[in-house]
């Protein structure tokens, strides 16, 4: 109960449909109590005119009423709805059973009109007339049977009434449904969206009434996007600004470096060398983030997967090198992907950087690329510490780092990753390479197979 109190207040299709439903039948109720009672007293009254015609027609047909003595049943014969004819004065007569179908003892004093009495123990409907030879008719008729009859055709008008109502709420509650349908559709198309994607939503196919809520959504998306432009803005501008002076402090660092110095003077060198190169790494790796949450337009290509390993492993193979890794590409077969040459290079180049750097001496990187289903599937994997499943999802954070890593990498480069996989609709998966020790990274990035023609 606690559960319908809360969908009741939560939800106005809810409360929309439960009122109407009850206003319905409110009014059919009240609707159907009248048809009841008119259609009841319309038969009755059709019931009256029966009795005044009968009367009229022993009048016209100037018939002579003679009480009749017991005799055999008559085929067909209704006891209950039976019209009883007689002279009024005939009720002295009467043996006081109403069902030997002899007279009724009806009292002379009765006037003139319709009355319901009751004769023998029994209701009976009767109409008094005085004929135009002064003798006076009763014509009489059984309350009971009447009533049932007039029932029975108030019940018969009523029962289409009863079979439409049911249909009509089923009708509201789909109506009520269909009305709510555009703001269901415009839920699942925010729900759609990555975060990325601030382009106003589409108001044309809404109702009025919820018009202005989208309008004020979308003024608070315009919002959001010029913040967004301002915040990568500023990146770009602050690493671009960051470039020069760092470039001239790496020069001067190698002039330094080539001048005569003490052995003590060189140790502290190195230090400052490293830590400019790192800087500088830094704001290239800033200005690839804020270019691949920028969302250009930029045309897909048909690029071979296998040619752009090439392309990454002679840039990043010094790298390796250097911590004597062992680095290489697994299977010969090539596949091509429908993606820009920037976008991929990117992912290709962060990825296989990522699994250097965070790969101990003597370790192992492996590039393959597979065909999956509906698309390409890149591969990574390193003999490096991994990353914990409780910290896959964090690790896409700009500047965040596993705790314990010893890796000397900037914390930018699965986020690049993630800006480029939403922006083109791809999809990445982090396991490890060794599932049984928990050991090493496996990042999978699932990517279009096939090329898009460009058009001009």
């Amino acid at each position: 109960m606690d559960g319908f109190k809360r969908r009741l207040n939560e939800s106005v299709q809810l409360r929309l449909s439960i009122v109407l439903s009850l206003a319905i039948l409110l009014v059919a109720g009240v609707a159907g109590g009248f048809a009841f009672v008119s259609a009841f007293d319309e038969a009755l009254e059709l019931q009256d005119n029966t009795l005044r015609q009968v009367a009229v027609l022993v009048e016209r047909q100037n018939m002579t009423l003679k009480p009749s003595a017991v005799t055999t049943p008559i085929k067909d014969d209704d006891e209950e709805s039976r019209v009883i004819v007689q002279y009024l004065a005939d009720g002295a007569k009467a043996s006081g059973n109403v069902d030997d179908g002899g007279p009724l003892p009806l009292p002379a004093s009765l006037a003139d009109g319709l009355s319901t009495l009751e004769v023998g123990g029994e209701p009976f409907r009767v109409l008094v007339k005085t004929l135009a030879g002064g003798e006076r008719i009763a014509v009489a008729q059984e309350t009971g049977a009447r009533d049932q009859d007039a029932r029975e055709s108030a019940w018969r008008g009523l029962l289409p009434f009863l079979i439409l109502l049911p249909v009509l709420l089923l009708v509201v509650a789909d109506l009520v449904g269909k009305l709510f349908r555009p703001i269901a559709l415009l839920a699942q198309e925010v729900d759609r969206r990555s975060e990325q994607d601030l382009h106003p939503m589409d108001e044309q196919h809404l109702p009025s009434e919820i018009r202005s809520f989208v309008r004020a959504i979308n003024r608070l998306l315009e919002r959001v996007a010029r913040s967004m432009d301002s915040q990568r803005r500023f990146v770009a501008d602050a690493a671009h600004e960051l470039r020069s002076p760092l470039t001239a402090l790496s020069l001067q660092a190698e002039r330094l470096a080539a001048a005569e110095l003490s052995e003590a003077a060189r140790e502290r060198l190195h230090p400052l060398q490293r830590g400019i190169e790192r800087g500088k790494s830094l704001i290239d790796q800033l200005l690839a983030l804020a270019t691949a949450q920028s969302s250009p337009n930029r045309v897909p290509e048909s690029i071979s997967v296998h040619g752009m390993y090439r392309r990454v492993l002679e840039d990043l193979l010094p790298l390796a090198e250097l911590k004597e890794i062992d680095i290489g590409v697994d299977g010969d077969q090539d596949q091509q992907v429908a993606i820009s040459e920037q976008d991929l290079l990117a992912i290709v180049r962060n990825l296989v950087d990522n699994a250097i750097r965070y790969t101990p001496v003597g370790g192992r990187v492996d590039l393959s690329v597979n065909g999956g289903q509906g698309g390409v599937v890149l591969q990574v994997s390193d003999s490096g510490p991994g990353i914990a499943v409780e910290e896959r999802e964090r690790v896409f954070d700009p500047f965040y780092r596993c705790l314990g890593n010893e890796g000397t990498g900037s914390g930018l480069g699965l986020s690049i990753i993630r800006a480029i996989a939403e922006r083109i609709g791809a999809r990445i998966r982090l396991d490890y390479t060794d599932e049984a020790r928990r050991r090493g990274l496996r990042v999978s990035v699932w990517l279009a197979s096939q090329p898009v023609e460009a058009s001009v």
